[in-house]
């Protein structure tokens, strides 16, 4: 596929990054020509310095052989005319990165159609939405659902207390003759392991598992970990993320807003109804002692400073809170977070390469997500017919090394893959995959 990307920065790069190592052809357009020399040493992207809205720019980047126009700049101005003039030279498919959350409305989305848009993706109303997720099932690291439900990817971290560690997954289905769920990854010591039959769980590891809504309480028991309710949040930063949490929460639960910027927790203090909005630094202990930490049930740093939001979600961790969302826009931080004790990190750029994603597959995709602190994604794909994946059963497959299919949704129910399950045309796919597999395992469902 021929992809042209314009961007302004790290989120451009990461996904020119992920989709070339899919063997598309990619064009990036960015405005800084320093870091797109920094890009082509490490790469063989075909890169252009300039503005995205420019005419000879786009002509340049060859947009009208354009499978697909992605533009992710931090101006959602910039992105909807760029898409929009791409679509008149020729681009077949555009994607536009926006953060007004009120052009995401169905009527709005059909408005920016006739303009020549196709897709519109908004990173801070998903990390909202995967934060919400987070709070409702509070026993999970992270989570995941496909066909509303019907399967989740659930992440796991195994402390000493958990049943399964040093068990095989051998030694587990022996013991539960009707598994409803399926490990599909292990990460360990910042490596991903896709365990077979006779791979240990071990303390500290970070378990990736697929489950049906029954398998859960089975899972998060075996997991050690135990459900319990969130009433008092407290949020730091009063950003898009922030703001757009807080007024999806406030109405069932006891939100705190710290904002560092007096003006900014005015605005806020007239948008949002019962929230309690204060103007602080979080850094401080102090305050938020003051502000009654101690009683707090889970705290949701998302600043535009990584660094700010790692160090307060420690803070927030060792003064007894239960669960600690941090928003860390650094990819190379993600890793360390997680291993210093932050319950749930949330990533702007995999959110929006997990959207984008999905367009650049020539199989059928109704689900990406791209996992924070491993190098690895989960799709759902549609078997279609005569496509490889249903002519034999799991076990016959030549599913790739670096890939597990872990579950099946058929209708309303949904199954755990076992050797002897046989996938049917239509049927919808749950497949962990190393990024070295992606292509091979696409090639099954096309």
């Amino acid at each position: 596929m021929n992809i042209v990307i314009a961007g302004d920065g790290e989120v451009g790069f990461h996904l020119a990054k992920m989709l070339h190592d899919e063997n598309h052809s990619i064009t990036i357009v960015d405005p800084h020509e320093d870091l797109l020399k920094m890009l082509e040493a490490q790469t063989d992207l075909l890169t252009i310095t300039g503005d995205s809205t420019s005419l000879s720019i786009l002509n340049d980047a060859k947009v009208r052989k354009a499978d697909l126009l992605i533009s992710v700049l931090h101006d959602e101005k910039t992105n909807i005319l760029t898409c929009a003039l791409g679509k008149q030279l020729g681009a077949k498919r555009t994607i536009a990165r926006i953060s007004n959350t009120e052009y995401l409305t169905p009527v709005n989305r059909e408005i920016f159609k006739n303009f020549g848009i196709d897709e519109l993706v908004c990173p801070e109303s998903i990390a909202a939405d995967e934060i919400i997720a987070l709070l409702k099932q509070t026993a999970a690291t992270e989570i995941f659902n496909f066909s509303h439900g019907r399967l989740s990817l659930f992440l796991i971290r195994l402390e000493e207390n958990a049943p399964v560690i040093n068990k095989t997954l051998n030694d587990i289905a022996s013991e539960f003759s009707q598994l409803d769920f399926r490990a599909v990854a292990i990460h360990r010591n910042s490596r991903t392991i896709i365990p077979r039959g006779n791979d240990r769980f071990l303390t500290n590891d970070l378990a990736y598992v697929i489950t049906k809504p029954d398998g859960i309480a089975t899972l998060l028991k075996l997991g050690g970990k135990q459900w319990f309710e969130i009433s008092d949040i407290m949020i730091v930063g009063g950003g898009r993320i922030g703001r757009k949490t807080a007024g999806r929460l406030e109405k069932n639960m006891r939100i705190k807003l710290i904002e560092f910027n007096k003006e900014r927790c005015m605005r806020l203090a007239d948008e949002l109804e019962d929230t309690l909005v204060i103007n602080g630094d979080a850094r401080d202990i102090s305050l938020l002692e003051n502000e009654g930490i101690s009683t707090t049930d889970a705290f949701i740093a998302v600043t535009d400073n990584s660094e700010t939001n790692i160090i307060t979600c420690l803070h927030a961790t060792m003064l007894g809170v239960k669960r600690s969302i941090a928003l860390v826009e650094n990819i190379e931080y993600i890793d360390i977070a997680q291993k210093i004790g932050i319950h749930t990190i949330i990533n702007k750029k995999l959110i929006t390469a997990s959207y984008i994603a999905r367009f650049t597959m020539d199989a059928e995709v109704t689900s990406i997500k791209c996992l924070s602190g491993i190098n690895a994604e989960v799709f759902e794909f549609v078997a279609k017919s005569n496509s490889a994946v249903t002519k034999k059963l799991i076990s016959k497959l030549e599913v790739p090394a670096g890939a597990i299919i872990g579950g099946i949704v058929r209708g309303k129910n949904s199954y755990i893959a076992t050797g002897d399950f046989q996938i049917e045309e239509n049927d919808k796919v749950v497949v962990f995959s190393l990024p070295e597999a992606i292509s091979k395992v696409g090639r099954l469902f096309h």
